[in-house]
């Protein structure tokens, strides 16, 4: 039996605490790890002491037709990377530095995900001061960002060129709309 390496050991962590989320459409879990600790973790939730969409038994978004990573005002959750992030923060722990991986499943079919973040979360990611975002792939695979990266392509080019978000390719799969993003994840 092969040892893991960290990357997948700590994406296998991630992958636990996704099956906390209380969310229709994704189970994603988020921890963000700083000199080989884990520091934070999070998962897709309703704000503490509210109602979530489990205990509601319905998705708003849903029920509404509004296509994946868009309109999240209309949403109850908390997205698994901002609860990390503010878990964190309610923890007083300085995320400069740290790593945040993410793995994320379809609760509907089992399947992988591409574990990509949405703008919001990109942009509290970046003001964070975390370094890189290890994401697991639908085909089961790892993808590593620099965050600084983001930064400068954003600095050169503009935020709403950005290739790699979440939503894209799960609108097409769901019947929501949409074209495919070439590359979307550099996994396909």
């Amino acid at each position: 039996m092969a040892r893991p390496t960290k990357e997948e050991y700590y994406l296998g962590i991630a992958k636990e605490v996704g099956d906390r989320s209380t969310c229709f459409r994704q189970k994603l879990g988020a921890i963000i790890v700083k000199d080989d600790q884990i520091i934070a973790t999070g998962y897709i939730g309703a704000p503490r002491k509210t109602k979530d969409c489990l205990e509601r038994n319905e998705c708003l978004r849903d029920k509404l037709k509004i296509p994946h990573g868009t309109r999240y005002e209309i949403c109850r959750s908390v997205h698994a990377e901002q609860n990390a992030i503010i878990n964190a923060a309610r923890a007083g722990v300085s995320l400069l530095g740290g790593d945040i991986y993410m793995y994320s499943i379809n609760p509907k079919t089992g399947d992988k995900n591409d574990a990509l973040p949405c703008f919001f979360c990109k942009r509290m990611i970046v003001n964070s001061g975390l370094k890189r975002v290890i994401s697991s792939t639908k085909e089961g695979g790892i993808k590593i960002f620099s965050v600084d990266d983001w930064a400068k392509e954003w600095r050169e080019k503009d935020i709403v060129d950005d290739k790699q978000q979440y939503g894209t390719n799960e609108n097409i799969r769901d019947g929501l709309g949409g074209k495919p993003v070439e590359n979307n994840c550099n996994c396909d």
